[in-house]
């Protein structure tokens, strides 16, 4: 499998595949032959429209322009975790995110901040764009008929469900939080729906028709994709696609449907076992990572991985000097039964990794990711496992005023973490209940900013579920935050900038107020 995925990094590298930065400006695929592949060898058969999705699977953690500590979707969970309140730096170290931490860049449109998301989720787009032209022009081998036409359904079908979870990601950053009570659903500015790779300027759509437009797009995925098998987890396969759609319908809390999708996205996929659940994550092979990235030794980027920052193990000056910790009342609201306080240290001293001696000591930081080594900062990203799917059914199914059945599912998770688990939690403690164990779950793995904002709740770096919390309990630290412990839901920060270089060369493109 390897080697299968050595030799789609070099196939990607000859494409060229050089979408730029914005939606409306010049996407292309670059069209002189490198190696002997142009771009017609790429859009006329369907093991090059694969390619193509290959390339867009590399890109999920391969650096941006933006440069380092921007690197694709491994990048953006960086970013937005740290301007949520569970995620604390210890330090300012070398500066990395302390912008994105201190909430100074959603509101300039010409920052990193709000450029960096907006340049890759649309690159994504435009590769996803070129396999949606293309495939129904493809020439299928009469001779292998049956093979060649499953092998450009696959790609299609990835290639919708990788538009819908861009454009997905897109409107919740760049527009006001969904909420289905409001008419103004249909008035608020959604996204820029670029479903093919014209260049026309084209005005922002409504919120409504852009998710009306994701689930079209998953609607064709799960159709295209159903039978399916892939060959590596960085692939869709349908149930990454469900479970794509279940996020979808959390966030438009269509509650019903939202438990659904996730049942049937997490099927009879396993949980790992407590002994499993210290080990790092950072192997793919994980048993419960549904949708993942692995970082082969020829794809690494040292100092750009995702390890190089949210490991506590590898030799960077953030980790060295600024190791990442858990919010303290997170970690201190569950019992020392629960395996998932394993992964942090409320001393620092993380003797079991013996940690050179120049590596700074703080308490409560983590080690639920670990690079390979010091040397060597790769580390393989879960972007979807079987425990969010639980905890999505669980809290949407309490949502709907199903609770029983929402404990049932619930304890699943909760008693895979902790045998000694008993609650008589019941009404909103049992809903808030389920939020913290979503919040200790997924800590580190790019969810917190959405949750508050799908919720319409303040970051809240100094409170636990809106009560403040002793002094001697809070450790994000001043200095580090610049004292922004409190961003409050009405904030208009909450809703990215669009892009200066896109309002430019887009007349028909408005920017957020």
């Amino acid at each position: 499998m390897k080697q299968i995925f050595k030799k789609i990094k070099f196939k990607y590298a000859a494409l060229l595949l050089l979408f730029v930065a914005v939606s409306c400006q010049s996407d292309y695929l670059e069209t002189t032959p490198t190696d002997r592949l142009g771009y017609s060898d790429v859009v006329e058969k369907p093991q090059g429209l694969m390619n193509i999705i290959n390339g867009i699977h590399r890109d999920m953690y391969v650096r941006t322009p933006y440069g380092q500590g921007y690197n694709g979707q491994t990048g953006a969970i960086v970013m937005f975790d740290s301007m949520a309140d569970d995620l604390v730096h210890t330090g300012t170290g070398a500066n990395w995110h302390i912008a994105d931490l201190r909430w100074l860049s959603a509101d300039i449109d010409t920052s990193t901040g709000t450029n960096y998301p907006w340049r890759f989720y649309y690159k994504i787009i435009g590769n996803a764009n070129i396999v949606i032209d293309n495939a129904p022009k493809v020439f299928i081998e009469p001779s292998n008929q049956v093979v060649e036409t499953a092998l450009r359904d696959k790609a299609l079908g990835e290639a919708y469900a990788y538009r819908a979870w861009a454009f997905f990601q897109l409107v919740q950053i760049y527009s006001k939080r969904y909420d289905k009570t409001l008419a103004n659903n249909d008035a608020d500015g959604g996204v820029i729906l670029r479903l093919t790779n014209s260049l026309d300027p084209m005005k922002r759509s409504t919120v409504k028709e852009t998710y009306d437009q994701i689930h079209l797009d998953l609607d064709k995925a799960i159709a295209l994709l159903a039978g399916k098998t892939r060959d590596h987890k960085s692939q869709f396969n349908v149930s990454i696609a469900k479970g794509i759609k279940a996020r979808v319908y959390l966030t438009q809390q269509e509650w019903a449907l939202a438990a659904q999708l996730a049942n049937e996205a997490r099927g009879t996929l396993p949980l790992m076992t407590n002994a499993e659940y210290v080990l790092g994550f950072n192997k793919i092979s994980n048993n419960e990572w549904m949708w993942a990235s692995e970082i082969l030794p020829d794809n690494t980027d040292y100092f750009g991985n995702f390890g190089a920052y949210m490991s506590r193990n590898y030799n960077s000056t953030t980790i060295r000097t600024a190791p990442k910790a858990i919010y303290r009342p997170l970690y201190d609201a569950f019992p020392s039964t629960d395996i998932r306080k394993a992964n942090f240290d409320p001393t620092g001293n993380h003797t079991s990794l013996g940690l050179p001696s120049n590596y700074t000591k703080r308490p409560y930081t983590s080690q639920k990711f670990l690079s390979v080594s010091v040397s060597d900062s790769r580390c393989d990203v879960p972007y979807m496992r079987v425990a969010e799917m639980i905890l999505i059914e669980a809290e949407a199914l309490a949502r709907n005023g199903q609770e029983a059945a929402s404990k049932t599912v619930f304890e699943i998770l909760a008693k895979n973490r902790n045998p000694s688990y008993t609650s008589t939690n019941t009404g909103a403690a049992y809903i808030t209940e389920i939020m913290n164990s979503r919040r200790l779950e997924l800590w580190g793995e790019g969810f917190r900013w959405f949750d508050l904002k799908r919720l319409n709740l303040p970051v809240e770096r100094n409170r636990m579920n809106g009560v403040t919390v002793p002094t001697a309990n809070v450790n994000h630290v001043a200095s580090v935050i610049n004292s922004t412990y409190i961003i409050a839901n009405t904030d208009p920060r909450w809703q990215f900038k669009i892009p200066r270089q896109e309002i430019d060369s887009n007349p028909l493109c408005k920017q957020n107020q």
